[in-house]
């Protein structure tokens, strides 16, 4: 549904599926089998300039918008999702030093990720804080004008491939959530070492690791903002605008899914006929494109929100993330069911866009505490509306009421 897009993302869209069809469909059963990370498709990013498209103009970016963004990660994540993370992440990891750096620290870290010269990777959760993000044991002490930084990170994905990380740290952790800062670790810092890389059911073309930090010493300047404390608040704004993303991803899967059962019940004959032509076959195919629109409409809202700067674009980025998400797993184990016995092989991509699909209802906020978002910004709209909802009754005569009560 082009129309309902702006023209530039439009175009975006198109790029993006001329990069998919070209250069990501060909080798994504290959890349899954082998887990190589999709350098060759990076490189097509690059050239077709897709890659920092959200970074500003002024840090070598094109200024794009998270629906710009989403749109993007869609059409790759048809293709393949574990490429449509591959680039995202890019965006997640740059978020937090356009939120919350200094003018000098933009200058520096933001145009090699416009380019795609380098990439960057994210680095909040830990093994004993996932969704607990608040509880961080990572430790950043300063001394003599540098942060000694001490702990373990889990889940960083692109991390194996990244050149710069932004790192979550407890700078005073007498202070819990409120002593959380952000900082910037490049790659070959002394005391920084990529860890084991994750063997993951899906996405496995993206090197998912632990990042170990030991007596690792980065400048004081590579702290964001110059001011401690402001970490979590950054980490937070970040994944509101990172969310849609995710949730873009799975709109992606869901379609390449329906994609390949539209295909495969058009041509698979049964009883003398296409399975397609079987009543029961389109009542299921109809539901599976009506909730991939569904939330694809959701996703371009919830972006269009975080872009307009919308009070409520929390809940909304919350909102799409669970909502594409638990449609995305529907659609795709319906599509498996639909092959029948060779959905659950290998010689179809059905079951791999299954098991990437997965992925999107847990990282980035598992769905359940989605649902908290949701459910607390709805008690705070609750609390508001008190006043505006109450009802003011008036009471009727006394004579009136009397012969209510007798009936008369």
């Amino acid at each position: 549904m082009f129309e309902l897009l702006p023209k530039r993302a439009q175009e975006y869209r198109q790029r993006a599926r001329q990069v998919a069809e070209s250069a990501v469909r060909p080798i994504a059963a290959e890349l899954d089998r082998t887990g190589e990370y999709p350098w060759p498709v990076i490189e097509a990013l690059r050239a077709a300039e897709l890659m920092g498209i959200w970074i500003p103009r002024e840090y070598g970016g094109q200024g794009a918008g998270v629906l710009d963004l989403c749109v993007v990660v869609e059409e790759l994540s048809r293709a393949c999702g574990g490429v449509g993370v591959a680039y995202a992440v890019n965006a997640l990891g740059s978020f937090p030093i356009i939120l919350g750096g200094t003018e000098a620290q933009k200058q520096r870290w933001l145009p090699p990720v416009a380019s795609g010269e380098k990439l960057i990777a994210f680095g909040l959760s830990e093994k004993a804080s996932g969704s607990d993000a608040g509880s961080l044991r990572t430790r950043a002490v300063l001394a003599d004008g540098h942060y000694r930084i001490d702990g373990d990170k889990k889940w960083n994905t692109n991390g194996g491939a990244a050149s710069i990380y932004t790192v979550y740290a407890s700078t005073r952790p007498d202070r819990g959530s409120r002593g959380i800062s952000p900082l910037v670790v490049e790659k070959g810092t002394p005391g920084f070492e990529i860890g084991k890389r994750e063997d993951l059911m899906g996405i496995r073309c993206v090197p998912v690791h632990e990042l170990h930090f030991r007596d690792c010493r980065v400048p004081a300047g590579n702290l964001l903002g110059e001011v401690e404390g402001r970490g979590f608040g950054n980490a937070m704004q970040t994944l509101d605008r990172a969310r849609p993303g995710v949730a873009a991803q799975a709109v992606g899967l869901a379609q390449g899914a329906l994609d390949w059962a539209m295909r495969y019940t058009s041509e698979r004959q049964q009883f003398g006929q296409s399975v397609m032509s079987f009543q029961s076959t389109q009542f299921r195919l109809a539901d599976m494109a009506t909730e991939i629109e569904a939330a694809r409409q959701l996703v371009w809202s919830a972006a269009r929100s975080i872009d307009e700067g919308h009070a409520g674009a929390s809940k909304y980025a919350a909102m799409c993330k669970v909502f594409a998400s638990d449609v995305a797993m529907r659609v795709t184990t319906e599509a498996v069911q639909m092959f029948g016995g060779y959905g659950y092989c290998r010689d179809y991509p059905v079951e791999k866009f299954m098991r990437d699909a997965k992925i999107t209802q847990i990282y980035e906020g598992a769905n359940q505490i989605q649902r908290l978002v949701i459910g607390r910004a709805l008690t705070k709209e609750a609390a508001a509306l008190g006043d505006t909802l109450a009802v003011k009754v008036e009471h009727p005569p006394a004579a009136e009421t009397a012969a209510e009560e007798t009936g008369s």
